[in-house]
This record gives structure tokens, sequence and C-alpha cells, in this order.
């Protein structure tokens, strides 16, 4: 199949909207693009942007169920942001007592990553991606 042409976005269910909102537009830096409350369904849908890009659709949704992290189960495994100072992006994180799990080196491309949690416990990753 020849005709992807990019990831368009990336759907992520919360269980407290105002913390998640907060977490990845005030923390994170993430844009909104746009906010829908769906009464229908007790739901928001926060559509988020990093840069010019279209990246995030947050949904909120009354008592989602928990997602299993760890163990690692089979699906999804984390979501990962490139970052060009990695000791920068974790400082920022600590300011807002976020931590994150030591810093490691990627065996096959010798890049530096760390992993952190959003509210809800979803994995994410900043991979450090220094230009040249």
């Amino acid at each position: 199949m020849n005709s992807i042409k990019s990831i368009h976005h990336i759907a992520i269910i919360c269980s407290d909207y105002e913390a998640s909102k907060k977490f990845y537009t005030e923390i994170l830096g993430l844009g909104i693009v746009a906010e829908y409350y769906r009464a229908e369904r007790q739901s928001y849908k926060l559509d988020l942007k990093l840069g010019d890009h279209y990246v995030i659709e947050l949904f909120s949704f009354p008592d989602p169920p928990k997602r299993t992290s760890r163990p690692e189960a089979a699906g999804l495994r984390h979501l990962a942001f490139a970052v060009n100072d990695l000791e920068k992006a974790v400082q920022h994180l600590k300011g807002y007592s976020i931590e994150c799990e030591p810093i490691r080196v990627d065996e096959f491309t010798g890049k530096r990553f760390t992993f952190f949690s959003d509210p809800d416990g979803l994995p994410l990753e900043f991979y450090e991606e220094r230009p040249l």
C-alpha cells in the first residue's frame, strides 16, 4: 500500500479532562486547535497540535477503564516526542513534579531518551535529536 502519507493523529482517552488538558497544553506545550463538548456522550474532545501539525485527539469519557501499562501488554507501547536538549526537557518536567526514568542510550542509534507518564500513567518518551 503506497497511499499512506503520514500519521494523522493519535487518540488518547483520559480520566480527568482538566488535569490532562493542563498536562498536554501547559506542561508539554501543545497548542489547542479546537475543543468540543459532546453532551450526548458526556465527553470532551480536544484537538492538539505541535507547531503547525495536528497530532493528538484528547478524549474524556465517564469512568473509562484503566489502561494496563505494566507489565507491558500487547498493543501500542508508548508515544515519543523528539527534543533537542534532553536535560532541559527533564528539568522542565521536574519543575512540575513529574518524575522521569533515568536517561538511557538507545543501543542501536546512540541517541539518549527517557520515559515519563501523563496523568493517567500513559507512558511517554522524550527522545533526543540534537540538530546537526
